[in-house]
Order: C-alpha cells, then sequence, then structure tokens
C-alpha cells in the first residue's frame, strides 16, 4: 500500500478556514491543492489560512497554485494567508518575489526580510 503525497485537511470557523497541508507539493499534488483553496472561495470563505508546517517540499508548480488562488480571492474581497513555510519555501517565495504577495509567516508571526 502506497501513503498519499500530499494530505489536506480544512477546518472552518465562520468564513475563515485553514487548510493544513502535509506531504509534497508538486506538479502530481498541486491540483488537489487548487481544488481544496478554490473550494474554499466557492464556499464563502474570506480568510484561507494554509498551514504549511509540515509540507516537506513545495516546487514551483505549488507556487503557481498560491499565486492564482491568491487573485481569485482578492477578485472575491478574500485573502489567502500561508503560515510556517519551510526554509525551502520561504526561499522560494523570496527569489521569486511573491513574498509580498503570499504573507509568509514564521512562528510569532515575524515577517521574512529579504536579503
Amino acid at each position: 500500500m502506497t501513503l498519499p503525497r500530499l494530505n489536506v485537511y480544512r477546518h472552518d470557523r465562520g468564513a475563515r478556514a485553514l487548510v493544513t497541508l502535509a506531504g509534497v507539493i508538486d506538479p502530481v499534488t498541486a491540483p488537489r491543492v487548487r481544488a481544496a483553496l478554490e473550494q474554499c472561495l466557492r464556499d464563502g470563505i474570506t480568510l484561507i489560512d494554509v498551514d504549511l508546517t509540515t509540507v516537506d517540499r513545495c516546487d514551483d508548480s505549488g507556487l503557481r497554485v498560491f499565486l492564482d488562488v491568491s487573485e481569485h480571492a482578492a477578485e472575491a474581497q478574500a485573502f489567502l494567508l500561508l503560515h510556517h513555510p519551510s526554509p525551502q519555501t520561504e526561499r522560494l517565495l523570496m527569489d521569486t518575489g511573491s513574498d509580498g504577495l503570499l504573507y509568509p509567516m514564521r512562528p510569532g508571526g515575524a515577517r521574512p526580510q529579504r536579503a
């Protein structure tokens, strides 16, 4: 039996959703992430908190999903916030200039600074 490469958990509280991702975000799993986040918007969620604490790796296909959903959220007067990205994911966000769009947060609420 093979284990899934990515698990997606969602917990709603009113118009806010916490989406916890666990595993790897790559071209195979990115469509699951997109579907889960877009469903939040269809359900009327206006603040989507994405917990990346247990994401082992996120490549550019995951980044594309976050950028697209962030844009769709803004069009719906909603927000997508990334929390606790790994150092690798944080570098990906910063290297592509996406850190300001996605508001990655470190534990304690501090935002990473550009080098």
